[in-house]
């Protein structure tokens, strides 16, 4: 018995007409989204970034080709406000893994690229970060992750559709 499950017994005593497999569906679904997040949170701190500003650089770095972007294009791919987008990248310039890159044709025209430091470092993060993910994953099956990976995409897609 987990903690979920000590919760949902005490509803079932105090009100056993509630339906509680949504509040245990996503009572774990939360909990399990913590320990991911501090998990691999702890990967990228180890790197000093934040996830925002690995969230940054992995976006630069499967970007291809030059590894450069607008910040437009960095804003829709990633969901963020203009706001939250510009500290990130304040951030990143300042620790020498991008550089703002100022177009010929249009000089008010700014992209952001890859520093060679910020390349290497996410070719090198990314590694480490997909073995932790795959780490995470450990005590599923092979036939789960499928299984579970279409069943959480298809409740995402419900949501995401309202955006």
């Amino acid at each position: 018995m987990d903690g979920i499950d000590r919760v949902v017994a005490q509803w079932g005593r105090e009100k056993p007409e509630l339906d509680t497999l949504p509040m245990q569906l996503i009572g774990r679904l939360m909990r399990i989204g913590k320990h991911l997040e501090t998990q691999i949170a702890a990967c990228h701190k180890r790197h000093g970034l934040t996830m925002g500003e690995f969230d940054v650089l992995a976006t630069l770095g499967r970007a291809g080709g030059d590894h450069c972007l607008t910040p437009s294009e960095l804003i829709a791919t990633m969901m963020l406000t203009s706001g939250a987008m510009t500290n990130r990248l304040d951030r990143l310039e300042s620790k020498g893994l991008t550089v703002r890159v100022h177009s010929q044709e249009d000089r008010r025209s700014v992209s952001v690229a890859l520093t060679d430091q910020g390349l290497a470092l996410i070719d090198e993060l990314i590694v480490e970060h997909v073995k932790i993910q795959q780490g995470l994953m450990l005590s599923l099956g092979e036939a789960e992750k499928p299984l579970l990976n279409g069943l959480l995409k298809t409740w995402l897609a419900e949501f995401e559709s309202q955006e």
